[in-house]
């Protein structure tokens, strides 16, 4: 099943809805009464970077990718009194799913999208009808150096002296350098995708925002092992995408999936952090066969 061959027509609609007050921005398309799919997305991004992938799904799917708050076009409630965490985000977005009725659902999890997906879908297993990973960590094989200065002194003891190390996380080169690296061809990666990134990072607050995030990380970690117990219970029909030369994940976190999801079927991809801009045909044509073959086709069965 290849994707509609003129996904530029496919109309992708913009839209806010209201979650405990604050305005979250979400994309949209497809046909209401498809098959339900959600796309989570990564650092430092937005549903921005699934903006090709939605038109290319949406002839089989009705898609949704929303912003977390603090990201592209959410609210950003000032962070002293707003809590910038991943159950909080995760509480958020599971409330916004709830309201659009996306109970039963294909889940996309990229990079952060792992934190906060593996929150809510802990919470509501049945909610989970098939997974999709692409780059994200659930493993502790899966850092690559890159996360030492944050594994290191910053998650032992924040303060001024072990954050300002991190800020260079959040400046252009850097933020460039996360979608460029380990890309075949970086000139195929537009770089309207770093640029709309650092547009919202130069909003007031923003990047202590991010300096929230990357010190709540840790919780994560934490939670691996309850994340590992809950694939290997429940098995859910995965898809599993790696960019090889990711600068944040390696390799090997994208193959410790398999030893909890030994039927997961994995694309190993020459890509890196994200795959989509430079892997969009490969992926969206694996996702509508694998939807085809392996969950429109199987019998239902208990999710336990």
């Amino acid at each position: 099943m290849s994707p509609p061959t003129d996904p530029a027509m496919t109309a992708v609609l913009h839209k806010t809805i209201d979650i405990d007050g604050l305005s979250i921005f979400f994309r949209e398309a497809g046909r209401r009464g498809a098959p339900k799919l959600v796309l989570l997305h990564g650092f430092p991004a937005s549903s921005h970077q699934y903006r090709t992938l939605i038109p290319a799904l949406a002839e089989r799917f009705h898609v949704i990718a929303p912003d977390y708050p603090g990201f592209g076009n959410s609210a950003m409630p000032d962070p002293a009194s707003f809590s910038y965490t991943f159950d909080r985000t995760s509480e958020i977005i599971e409330a916004l799913l709830d309201k659009l009725g996306f109970s039963r659902f294909g889940l996309y999890m990229q990079d952060y999208g792992g934190p906060v997906g593996m929150r809510i879908v802990t919470r509501r297993p049945d909610w989970l009808e098939w997974l999709i990973v692409q780059n994200t960590n659930a493993y502790e094989i899966g850092f690559t150096p890159v996360w030492d200065a944050l594994r290191g002194a910053y998650w032992q003891t924040r303060s001024p002296e072990t954050e300002q190390p991190l800020q260079a996380f959040l400046q252009p080169d850097t933020v460039k350098l996360i979608y460029t690296h380990g890309h075949a061809e970086p000139a195929r990666i537009s770089p309207d995708n770093w640029n709309m990134d650092l547009h919202f990072l130069d909003r007031p607050n923003a990047r202590q925002v991010q300096l929230d995030f990357f010190y709540d990380y840790r919780t994560n970690v934490a939670l691996y092992p309850q994340w590992q117990a809950f694939l290997r219970q429940h098995q859910p029909k995965t898809i599993i995408f790696w960019g090889q030369d990711d600068i944040f994940f390696t390799p090997a976190g994208g193959e410790a999936f398999l030893a909890d999801l030994p039927d997961a079927e994995m694309h190993r991809l020459n890509s890196g952090h994200f795959a989509v801009e430079d892997c969009l045909p490969h992926i969206a044509e694996a996702m509508l066969r694998f939807h085809a073959r392996r969950v429109a086709a199987a019998p239902l069965r208990a999710t336990g």
